[in-house]
């Protein structure tokens, strides 16, 4: 039995949040001589990610994974996930008060 640790990059789309989740992959074969692959989180037996990972931030389930080190090339994606700092600047209108 061969074990490999994954990260497996995830980003959902309604709120933009970028996380990564790790899991423990374990290549076994079965009693026929076929070899597959089970995947374990936190000690748990889960189904491989899908896209119908639900987002740690807003919950949303319409989510999408990339490529294992995806982000580790592309740290910009894990920058874009966050939102700008808001601009506390008042605003003033480019009308002029009505005199009475």
């Amino acid at each position: 039995m061969e074990e490999q640790r994954r990260s497996v990059p995830f980003e959902c789309r309604g709120c933009w949040h970028v996380w990564e989740e790790d899991y423990l992959v374990r290549s076994v074969d079965d009693r026929h001589g076929n070899e597959r692959e089970v995947w374990v989180r936190s000690g748990v037996l889960v189904p491989p990610p899908s896209s119908a990972a639900v987002c740690p931030q807003c919950g949303g389930q319409q989510t999408t994974t990339f490529p294992e080190g995806y982000l580790a090339r592309h740290p910009e994606a894990r920058l874009a996930a966050q939102p700008p700092p808001t601009d506390e600047t008042a605003l003033l209108s480019p009308v002029r008060p009505r005199l009475l």
